[in-house]
């Protein structure tokens, strides 16, 4: 009977692995496809994405509250990912068809917003598996970050770059009909 449950519980975590790869791997995928830009695609992505970052915000100001440097790191992640997002845009390559405009995102800025993300899967699962012992203070800020100030960090970096990149596509989008 142990061998059994034994079987089953790996075989489930693998599937566990396995959905966690195939779902990067997807987002890896519609991260660098060619799509055409779409004026309410654009500013649906422009609100939505603004209304998350304003939630975010205000959900961080509250936990500020118990984590002390929680709104200091998600303000540093949000401009880290405001650069990214400006780098993704220009690096994006943009076709102006008949149909009308047409772009596609940088492989590489896709594949390391891909690799943050299951960086910080890995890491979280690296600090629950491991005792976090009493921390010398001579150490440097970031390694001695809580796991969930560095996630919201990344989490924050994540919805800069989403905000700024849907903010430039729309801009651009708009200079196109314009010139159109």
């Amino acid at each position: 009977m142990p061998i059994i449950l034994f079987a089953l519980l790996l075989f489930v975590l693998l599937a566990l692995a396995g959905v966690v790869l195939l779902s990067l791997a997807l987002r890896y995928r519609a991260g660098t496809a060619r799509r055409q830009a779409r004026r309410w695609v654009a500013t649906l992505n422009v609100w939505m994405t603004s209304f998350s970052a304003g939630l975010f915000l205000c959900f961080i100001l509250l936990l500020s509250f118990w984590v002390g440097s929680a709104f200091r790191f998600a303000l540093i992640g949000m401009g880290f990912g405001s650069i990214l997002g400006l780098l993704g845009l220009a690096i994006t390559r943009w076709e102006s068809q008949p149909e009308g405009l047409f772009y596609t995102p940088s492989r590489w800025l896709a594949l390391v917003i891909t690799l943050a993300i299951a960086a910080r899967f890995i890491y979280g699962w690296w600090h629950a598996t491991h005792s976090g012992g009493s921390v010398p203070d001579d150490r440097h800020w970031l390694i001695t970050a809580s796991g969930t100030q560095l996630s919201l960090a990344v989490a924050a970096g994540l919805i800069g770059y989403y905000l700024v990149y849907s903010i430039g596509v729309r801009l651009r989008l708009t200079r196109h009909e314009a010139k159109s």
